[in-house]
């Protein structure tokens, strides 16, 4: 097994750059996700670290070896597609094998790598059945045993579970992680999901127009997102962000509300704020209109828990509209009264022009 390392790496296409200044790690035995939106530079990474796609400039590192020059073939690496890529007319057990066969690899030893990944998946009994007419997510579980059955120094896997139903998703992201730890392999997994990212990953690195954004655990970047690119793209539903008209020493007010800074100072200077505050962490309480209460426009029942979207009374104007997540099913309709109570704790302070979180900036 091996790291990965991106040393400034970039990727451009013509005018257009693809990926700029990449400096990311994975280390021996992790599974890294790229997360970001279609077009923030994932796959083109991915690519990159197999070989498929040139890198304009940096070098990537497999252990301590440069290996950009390197042919896709010498880099000891597995990918695993959302397309599957299996031979239709072979049997499960021949698809597996087909890695061996292309090196000319027809030894016991061979077989019994062959018999060690079929164990390992659960697949001996239906060995021999041919892979035409299997589910998504069985198909899948074969593409993964494929790449096993090479034993790679790392295995890279774009978009795997995208094709899969619901159910499916659960189960085979369930798998490729027990699979993944238990075999100790190098992984880099790139998904526009974030629960995927989340449940399979040690840590996530969000990208955004070819730019890495913030690395970390999938908590670290629930609590602590470096800017407010992260911090709408991590939680679901997104994080309230709302515009700060004014702000003292303590407190911070918008249109319709005011919540407390819990002495935390904010930096000298700072002037166009933006407060986040996660739907989850709110709660509401009934109430009669005025300032800081807020009329419910909106509830969307996901059975253990209520999403409710309001927007604040304003002395002047219309208030700004705030999305909260409870505990379900509740007795709010639309229509009803509430005070949102917001506790100090979880509010996130932005820097508008910047973006970035002012938590530690003080």
């Amino acid at each position: 097994m091996a790291t990965i390392e991106f040393r400034s790496v970039s990727k451009s296409y013509g005018t257009f750059e693809a990926v700029s200044d990449l400096n990311l790690s994975c280390a021996e035995g992790e599974m890294l996700a790229l997360l970001g939106p279609s077009g923030c530079g994932k796959s083109t990474t991915l690519k990159m670290a197999a070989g498929i796609e040139s890198i304009s400039d940096g070098e990537i590192y497999f252990g301590d070896r440069p290996v950009s020059r390197l042919s896709p073939g010498k880099r000891n690496i597995a990918m695993v597609f959302e397309d599957y890529g299996l031979y239709p007319h072979l049997s499960i057990r021949e698809n597996i094998a087909f890695p061996l066969r292309a090196r000319g690899t027809h030894d016991a030893a061979g077989q019994k790598r062959i018999g060690e990944v079929l164990a390992l998946l659960g697949l001996e009994a239906q060995a021999e059945n041919p892979v035409r007419g299997m589910s998504g997510g069985a198909m899948q579980r074969v593409a993964i045993g494929r790449a096993l059955v090479r034993d790679p120094n790392m295995i890279l896997f774009d978009e795997p579970l995208s094709h899969l139903d619901a159910d499916q998703k659960i189960q085979l992201r369930t798998e490729i992680k027990r699979l993944q730890k238990l075999r100790g392999i190098t992984s880099i997994l790139v998904t526009h999901d974030q629960t995927e990212a989340i449940a399979m990953a040690d840590r996530i690195a969000v990208m955004n127009h070819g730019v890495l954004q913030q690395v970390g655990q999938p908590q670290d970047l629930y609590e602590r997102p470096v800017n407010l690119f992260v911090a709408r793209f991590i939680g679901e539903p997104p994080m309230n962000l709302l515009p700060v008209r004014e702000h003292t020493g303590d407190a911070v007010n918008g249109a319709g509300w005011q919540v407390g800074l819990g002495g935390r100072a904010l930096p000298a200077g700072a002037s166009s704020l933006i407060m986040g505050i996660r739907p989850e962490h709110i709660s509401l309480a009934p109430a009669t209109p005025g300032v800081g209460t807020a009329e419910i426009s909106y509830r969307e029942p996901r059975g253990d828990v209520d999403v409710l979207t309001m927007r604040f009374h304003a002395e002047a104007g219309d208030g700004d509209i705030l999305v909260a997540e409870i505990p379900g099913p509740s007795g709010f309709r639309a229509g009803d009264c509430v005070r949102p109570l917001i506790p100090t704790g979880s509010v996130l302070i932005f820097d508008a022009e910047s973006g970035l979180n002012l938590e530690d900036a003080a």
